[in-house]
């Protein structure tokens, strides 16, 4: 009797590939697609069980389901001289309609209601033309500044929008030039006005030192003659 042929839909069909660098996990996906009216049961099996880690590894698909396998790569020294003999293969059977153990359903099925797809693993390294394809989409995308970004707008623009520009530019220059010179003409102003202020200030300072000076050269004869008045009195008494 000839061997069934495949009901589930593998995508990908023949091939699991893994990109390196090998120095981590490296996980590819595995979809597994039920297109008939029945129950399906899978299993995933692998010649070299200690390298990968599947996820589901077995199951239960309904009809028209479809279920994703997770195989992850153990981290490995690649040997690109060094080609992979690593295969996976998808075993399926019918759920029988009275079948809810699945380890008696693998148990006893009969080789002729089993049936298989077999994928070899591909190992690939990333060119130099990959790296730097990579390296681009880290970095982050320029920002045009606003000057480019005026530069790019001035260019559609027509003919009168652009003679409109060009007057507002010029009217704008002639007003910051009137005020400049008035701004130029407050500043004259303001040293002229400090000037006489600033000689009165003198004038006020020096009068007054002076007349400082007049009232502490006046204090000893003052003082003089107070002695002397208490000189004489003090003599009047011891006289009389």
């Amino acid at each position: 009797m000839s061997k069934l042929e495949q009901i589930l839909i593998l995508d990908p069909p023949t091939d699991l590939r893994f990109k390196g660098p090998f120095t981590d996990v490296v996980t590819t996906n595995l979809r597994l697609k039920n297109p008939s009216d029945r129950r399906v049961c899978f299993k995933v099996k692998t010649t070299a069980p200690r390298r990968y880690c599947v996820r589901p590894n077995s199951g239960v698909i309904d009809a028209g389901a479809t279920v994703t396998i997770s195989v992850m790569l153990q981290p490995f020294d690649y040997d690109p001289n060094e080609k992979s003999k690593h295969k996976f293969m998808v075993q399926t059977i019918y759920v029988p309609s009275s079948g809810t153990d699945m380890e008696a359903m693998w148990r006893d099925v009969r080789p002729e209601d089993l049936m298989d797809s077999k994928l070899r693993c591909v190992f690939d390294m990333p060119t130099e033309n990959d790296k730097v394809h990579e390296v681009d989409l880290a970095k982050p995308a320029p920002v045009l500044n606003s000057s480019r970004v005026d530069g790019l707008r001035g260019s559609t623009m027509d003919d009168t929008e652009m003679r409109k520009l060009l007057e507002d530019c010029k009217r704008l220059q002639a007003e910051m030039s009137k005020l400049a010179d008035e701004n130029r003409l407050l500043r004259d102003d303001g040293v002229r006005m400090r000037k006489p202020m600033w000689s009165d200030n003198v004038m006020s300072n020096a009068s007054a030192l002076i007349g400082r000076e007049s009232a502490v050269s006046s204090l000893p004869s003052l003082l003089v003659v107070i002695a002397a008045i208490f000189i004489g009195f003090f003599l009047g008494k011891f006289v009389l």
